[in-house]
């Protein structure tokens, strides 16, 4: 593994930097609005591309904003390679709304681990909620057979991880077995994030170490409060991935203590 040049670690983190592909909007919190400022809390270096920059969320009755294709993503992608700035540890991604761009997502994962062969790959695979899709449903296909295979970690809610498995989940034991489905297809970690059973509300996380072993999976009850939130989800998935353990080489370290020095502390 190539260790991060100097300039990428202008300004360093001990922690990891993070490159978040996600939806942003102008009012209100979802995707990276969500994501990127509790990320930095947590000590993160985190870098944010929107993937559309939209006036509010698409609950409201109307919006409008710019969506940015596949193409427009790679040339964010290549000026960062082309100044030495493409060192990341972490990519977390989150609402897509075409298969063009997740495919060029691929490329994006494929990139950052020709640098950085750790990258930690961390999906939030936004489809849907309570039965209904809202991207298109070409998605789905290449969620399930191109981006959970090179996922480290997913974070699905109860219909997309029945989406991503073909199960339907109607208990914890149908929750826990999704899980295993996951793992078997590639990420080591998995957090069903809401599942509804009988009213209740379940969160149910697993994490399997090698495909030798069992995984070790918990369940949390959630208490339901009536209001509706947004942003939740993208909140949720960042907290996890800002708890996932980076260590850095010694190399790595002393690079970052050089930057510190040079850069005046900064």
């Amino acid at each position: 593994m190539a260790p991060p040049p100097i300039l990428s670690l202008t300004l360093p983190s001990e922690t990891g930097r993070v490159l978040s592909i996600q939806s942003h909007t102008v009012q209100g919190y979802v995707g990276n609005k969500s994501a990127v400022f509790p990320l930095q809390l947590l000590g993160y270096d985190v870098d944010p591309i929107n993937s559309v920059q939209f006036s509010n969320h698409t609950g409201y009755p109307t919006f409008k904003g710019q969506v940015l294709n596949g193409q427009q993503l790679w040339d964010l992608i290549e000026g960062l390679e082309a100044n030495d700035l493409l060192y990341y540890t972490h990519l977390l991604t989150g609402y897509i709304g075409s298969v063009s761009f997740l495919n060029k997502i691929l490329e994006v994962v494929d990139k950052l681990r020709s640098v950085n062969a750790n990258l930690t790959y961390v999906c939030d695979p936004v489809m849907g909620d309570e039965g209904k899709l809202y991207v298109p449903e070409d998605l789905v296909s290449v969620y399930r057979e191109k981006v959970v295979p090179v996922a480290s970690m997913l974070t699905p809610n109860q219909f997309e991880a029945e989406l991503l498995t073909k199960l339907r989940i109607v208990s914890e034991t149908d929750g826990r077995e999704a899980c295993n489905i996951l793992h078997a297809a590639g990420p080591s970690k998995v957090v069903i994030t809401g599942i509804d059973i009988g009213g209740n509300l379940l969160l149910i996380g697993s994490h399997q170490k090698d495909k030798e072993h069992s995984p070790e999976q918990f369940k949390i009850v959630i208490p339901r409060i009536p209001a509706y939130f947004t942003g939740t989800g993208d909140l949720m998935t960042a907290l996890l991935l800002g708890n996932i353990p980076t260590t850095l080489t010694r190399q790595q370290s002393l690079q970052y203590q050089v930057c510190r020095h040079f850069c005046g502390g900064r």
